[in-house]
């Protein structure tokens, strides 16, 4: 390498705040040596520079334990540990000593899992948190899901309560200020610490040093936490944020930069940087690569964007969404990895990457037979040699016993797959959708009769239910196998019958129910902003899922004015109101729809733009079990958990649902014109 290529590899590293002194001292004194006509020798200088490093980073996002989780967190554990402790030539070492275990958030979510560990652990999410500390993570950052429950069982879960150990990692976040929230403010600690000083501590930045060498790391969430989750307190910054907007993408990247710069600074020795990004959007995090200067890696969240290479044999039905890693070209002018595996324990990512003397990384050193995403299915674990971990199974088992006694609690049956595929409910209609809609409707007709119209969110929507499988030794698209649910002997539980289990699975945020009161303007703003984020490859959890109304859109045309077609219907689909034909709206602008939606959609959840005013929410507030009216008292009164589960009852408790999935072309409720023809009328 000439003087000139290593003076501006060094100015370069320079403006990552990691020269050392003595590289500074040296671009300096080589400088003026240059400048006088006299040559420096460059080979003294490489071999005052410490050697390449070689790093595995094993990595996942967007845990979320569901009811799945029983079997693919053991699994997950064993694949894990079978890639961490691999030793290929037996030699008694582990190939990769230099291994970090790392995740860019959503570590739990409301769920089945998640609520169980009341009863067995004492509090909700601490069988989630338990099973990390044992997996091992050395920190992780905070995804959306953190907060659904509120900033209240966040600190419940992060510190440390007698027999409950809390986290015995950091959690991250760069972007969240955390100082004006009154549960999370005892619990921020300095930047810029080692992550194994800070358990049960919150941070923007923190450093684990692996055998002597010092990787920073800093974490960063969303900005549109607020509108997708209940964050409390916590100042969300930028505090406006638009993903289509370059100057929105461009401010998120400079709160980041703060926080990395401000790590190099006073951390000059360290020269390999990690961001833990929770963005929702992989195309987000890409952006972010490109705007970002001494950043190496970043591990992306949120999107569950399974990233593979040609290697990597995936779990039965699943496809790729990218090529493992995705290599950009940093603002600094390095190269940066952006990797992503998709989540609910169902993948093991693993980067296995060298960085040369300067701390930048060789893309070329990435070896697909090593590198990619590690299957948690039982070939995974088998291919890999692995054994789940004692701790974890126990774990799981103690969980397993309390969610198996919810599985006997019947309320209806079905003939058929409900599909609640995160990639469907958030692009297209399904008959999933369907029911649970109507099922909100016909509870809320029970306190007010004028009720019409119900709109609920595709991102409500967490699972399917039912089985989603394969033929034995195919893995084609085609092939795919959607049965109704399976039954469970030690439950009591038939095949097609709908249980507590699964209602509380698909819907578990369980949502409470809010009657507002919409003008014909007002549902035509609600109707296009349900759409406005459909984008080629997005699955916007704004998406809706209706009953009541029809309507086509063009997702071709600009947001906010995509709605070609509009009308309200009854239960046979008979024409009651012409809302929108030709893209025009129909009639007097003020006359008034009443409608069913979620309380987290009322209040502006996902920038829903649902008017402030005679707003009646029908959950109950009384946590008195006893209290609870119907048939269903495992859920609060005016819930979506108690409105599904009660409207079941009523309905197919003997004669089962009938109603199939379709593909989008027969979309008869959300007619995607780019699909199929406009039948609206």
């Amino acid at each position: 390498m000439s003087f000139f290529d290593q003076k501006n590899r060094f100015i370069s590293k320079f403006n990552r705040r990691d020269l050392s002194a003595s590289q500074l001292s040296w671009l300096i004194t080589s400088s003026i040596f240059l400048f006088l006509g006299t040559t420096v020798g460059v080979a003294q200088v490489r071999t005052a520079h410490k050697s390449g490093f070689t790093l595995q980073l094993l990595h996942t996002s967007d845990q979320e334990a569901g009811v799945p989780a029983l079997k693919d967190v053991p699994n997950f554990s064993a694949v894990l540990n079978a890639l961490k402790n691999q030793d290929a030539n037996g030699d008694g070492k582990s190939d990769y000593p230099n291994t970090l275990i790392l995740s860019s958030g959503d570590a739990y979510i409301p769920s089945p899992f998640l609520f169980a560990s009341d009863t067995v652990f004492g509090g909700q999410g601490r069988g989630d948190i338990l099973i990390l500390n044992a997996l091992g993570f050395g920190a992780i950052a905070f995804g959306n899901h953190e907060f659904d429950l509120g900033t209240g069982v966040v600190a419940d879960l992060i510190r440390p309560q007698e027999d409950y150990p809390g986290t015995k990692f950091p959690y991250l976040s760069t972007n969240l200020d955390f100082s004006t929230d009154k549960e999370l403010a005892k619990l921020v600690t300095a930047d810029g610490q080692e992550a194994s000083k800070i358990p049960n501590k919150i941070a923007r930045s923190t450093i684990i040093t692996v055998n002597g060498e010092k990787i920073g790391l800093v974490g960063a969430t969303t900005p549109t936490l607020r509108s997708i989750s209940s964050p409390g307190g916590v100042t969300v910054l930028p505090k406006e944020f638009n993903d289509r907007d370059a100057a929105d993408i461009a401010a998120l990247a400079a709160e980041i930069q703060t926080s990395v710069d401000t790590l190099l600074t006073k951390n000059p020795e360290i020269n390999k940087v990690i961001l833990l990004a929770h963005m929702q959007q992989i195309a987000i995090e890409q952006k972010l690569a490109e705007l970002l200067k001494g950043v190496d890696i970043i591990v992306a969240g949120g999107s569950n964007t399974l990233l593979t290479d040609k290697t990597d044999r995936l779990r039965v039905g699943d496809k790729s969404a990218g090529t493992y890693p995705i290599l950009k070209k940093a603002a600094d002018g390095h190269p940066i990895a952006v990797v992503n595996t998709d989540g609910n324990y169902r993948y093991v990512g693993r980067l296995v990457v060298n960085f040369d003397a300067n701390g930048v990384i060789i893309p070329k050193s990435i070896d697909s037979k090593i590198s990619g995403a590690y299957p948690t299915d039982s070939p995974g674990v088998a291919a890999v040699g692995g054994k789940p971990d004692a701790k974890i199974v126990a774990i799981t088992e103690a969980l397993k016993k309390v969610i198996i006694a919810q599985d006997s609690q019947i309320f209806g049956k079905t003939n058929v797959f409900l599909n609640g595929w995160r990639g469907d409910v958030r692009t297209q209609e399904t008959n999933f959708g369907n029911l649970t809609a109507e099922a909100n409707l016909a509870i809320a007709k029970r306190y007010d009769p004028k009720t019409v119209i119900s709109i609920k969110n595709g991102g409500g929507i967490r699972d399917n239910i039912g089985i989603y499988t394969f033929p034995s030794g195919s893995t084609r698209s085609q092939d795919v196998i959607k049965l109704p649910p399976q039954a469970n002997p030690v439950a009591g539980k038939k095949e097609k019958e709908i249980s507590q289990l699964d209602i509380i699975n698909a819907l578990r945020f369980n949502n409470g129910l809010t009657l507002v009161t919409l003008n014909a303007t007002e549902l035509l703003a609600v109707i296009e902003h349900s759409v406005a984020a459909i984008a080629p490859g997005a699955t916007p959890g704004s998406f809706p899922q209706v009953a009541g109304l029809a309507f086509s859109f063009d997702p071709n045309l600009p947001a906010g004015k995509r709605v070609k077609s509009l009308a309200i219907k009854d239960r046979k689909g008979k024409i009651i109101d012409v809302v929108v034909k030709n893209a025009e709206l129909v009639g007097d602008s003020n006359r008034i729809f009443r409608t069913v939606t979620l309380n987290f959609l009322a209040g502006g959840g996902d920038g829903y733009p649902f008017p402030k005013r005679e707003r009646v929410d029908l959950t109950s507030k009384d946590a008195d079990n006893s209290k609870r009216t119907g048939l269903a008292t495992f859920a609060a009164d005016g819930s979506e958990q108690d409105a599904l589960a009660e409207y079941l009852a009523a309905n197919f408790k003997q004669i089962p649902f009938t109603q199939r999935d379709v593909p989008p072309a027969e979309d008869t409720r959300i007619q995607n014109l780019k699909l199929r023809k406009d039948v609206v009328f």
